[in-house]
């Protein structure tokens, strides 16, 4: 992913309003980021941590989706799937993350959800950049997984903006 401003980054956003969007904390060492790493940019926001961020570059610019879940409970020794980048992790690493739909349907309270790394770190997890807990049954090549992720996630950026 080529690297955003913090501007390009606030300006993306299409379900979120402009006091939602001043007040969401970026990254934690977003100078730092792995930028040649991700596939997108995701965030849990370290003052609301039942917020998250998915910011996209698309063939039409950068498209910014805020997502929010409940607190994870205490962790149980069953896996969950990632539906973004298909990694299990132990069910508490993974969480239901519902973003309001853009435009009129989001006002109304319409949302889509879907199951992600809690961590929102999915890139890292498939390039093998973030260690994991639970064994994979994975064998795709990372640029593979890479590929899925990408479909996946402009599926989901679809669901929201439809």
């Amino acid at each position: 992913m080529e690297p955003l401003s913090a501007e390009e980054i606030r300006r993306s956003f299409v379900n979120s309003t402009k006091s939602q969007v001043k007040s969401m904390a970026l990254p934690a060492k977003f100078t730092e980021l792995p930028w040649e790493s991700l596939d997108f940019l995701g965030w849990r926001d370290a003052k609301a941590p039942n917020r998250g961020y998915l910011v996209v570059r698309r063939d039409g610019g950068v498209t910014g989706i805020a997502v929010s879940t409940q607190a994870s409970g205490a962790a149980r020794r069953f896996a969950g799937l990632c539906d973004l980048c298909n990694t299990a992790h132990h069910v508490s690493d993974v969480a239901l993350f519902a973003a309001r739909r853009a435009g009129t349907a989001g006002r109304e309270g319409n949302t889509v959800g879907m199951y992600i790394c809690a961590d929102l770190a999915c890139s890292l997890y498939i390039r093998g950049l973030k260690e994991l807990d639970v064994p994979q049954g994975e064998t795709a090549a990372p640029e593979v997984r890479a590929d899925r992720l990408t479909t996946r996630l402009e599926s989901f950026v679809q669901r929201v903006l439809a």
